[in-house]
Formats: structure tokens, sequence, C-alpha cells
């Protein structure tokens, strides 16, 4: 009776072994120097921000805070309103009472300049159903950007936000104001270099200032 040839090219458990320690630690040196820097911001080794990985961790850590911001206002938002039109008396007047006095026509030129990774606010002080036109546009780049309105007697970081947008050069229309208030835009540059918004507006509204 003939024994079989024992098989050579089986792997012994010692070259298992060194196998399993040599892919643990490659996949190590991957999370530290590629996944945490691309996907959390943070780079001990210095390595990720010289492949540009860290630069694009911090990028989706301050659009996922700026979306659960922009959520956690919405849903507040939607609540106060909800209040708002269900009790009686003056609970809805904080939010829908009629203007007491007609704003002046009057028209506006507005720059801001921003810094990498800064933001600023434009807000037009209107009585509530006014309309005003409105045209600006990044100059250098683009900014995102949240058109919306807040009252003075609603609670404090309380707003109804008109419409938004990401990595926009431009926008134009007509901004009208659900109640008495403040309303207008916010934006943030992104980008790596200076943006400078060219702001327009036109309409009746009794002021406008600069949240810098």
């Amino acid at each position: 009776m003939t024994t079989p040839p024992a098989d050579s090219a089986a792997p012994s458990a010692r070259q298992l072994l060194r196998s399993t320690i040599i892919a643990a630690a490659v996949a190590l040196v991957l999370l530290v120097t590629c996944v945490l820097p691309a996907e959390y911001g943070k780079d001990p080794t210095g390595i990720g921000r010289v492949l540009g990985l860290t630069q694009m961790g911090e990028v989706k850590l301050a659009l996922a805070e700026e979306a659960a911001s922009n959520a956690a206002a919405e849903a507040s938002a939607d609540s106060v309103i909800a209040a708002a039109e269900s009790a009686p008396g003056t609970a809805g007047a904080n939010i829908d009472e009629p203007a007491t006095a007609k704003a002046a026509l009057r028209s506006d030129t507005t720059e801001i300049t921003l810094a990498p990774g800064k933001s600023a606010e434009v807000k037009l002080r209107m009585p509530a159903n006014a309309v005003a036109a409105f045209r600006w546009e990044s100059r250098g780049g683009v900014v995102n950007f949240d058109m919306h309105g807040d009252s003075t007697n609603a609670p404090k970081d309380w707003f109804v936000s008109y419409r938004k947008g990401q990595g926009v050069p431009s926008d134009s229309g007509e901004l009208v104001a659900g109640f008495n208030g403040n309303h207008g835009w916010f934006w943030r540059n992104r980008t790596r270099n200076s943006v400078t918004v060219h702001l327009i507006t036109s309409g009746p509204y009794n002021g406008i200032d600069k949240h810098l």
C-alpha cells in the first residue's frame, strides 16, 4: 500500500499566524493614515493632511453638523408654527400678525467677504407679506446658503427656511416675508479661498442688517 505524499502547498499554523499579523498591521496603518483623516478629520500621523484626506474629513464633519443644525431648527420651526395655529388668542399673533406700518420702498447693495470656512448673514427687516426683489452672486468661489426668516417674538434659534443650496455661485428672485421679522440669507464659504458675496435688494423693508 502506497502512502500519499504530504500536501506541501498547505500553509502551516505559523505561516497563517504570520499572515494574520501582517494583514492586521496593514489594516491598522490604513485606519490611522487614511480612514480616520478622510472620515473623521483626525490625523495623528500627519500623512492624511499631506494626501488631502484630512481636509476631506473636516468638510464631511462640518457638513454633517450643519445638516443636523438645520434639521433641528426646522423641527423647532414646525412645532412653533403648529402651536401658533392651534392656540387661541395671541399665540398665532407672534408669527402672523399684520404689519403695523408699511415699509418704505428702498434699494441697497451689500458686499461681504467670507474667509475660508467662515459664514455671515444679511437680513432685511420686513413687515408681513412684503415682497423684496433680490440678486446675489459669489465672486472667487461658490457658497452654501440658506434663505430664511425669523421673528423677534419667536423662541431663540427659531427660523423658517425658504430655500437653500450647496456650492451655489448665485441666486435671484423674490423674498416674501411670511410674518413680521427679519428675512434674508446665511452664507458659508466651504472653499479654500476668500469669497465675496455681492447682494442687491429692492423693495418695502425697514432696514438691512449684517451679522458677521
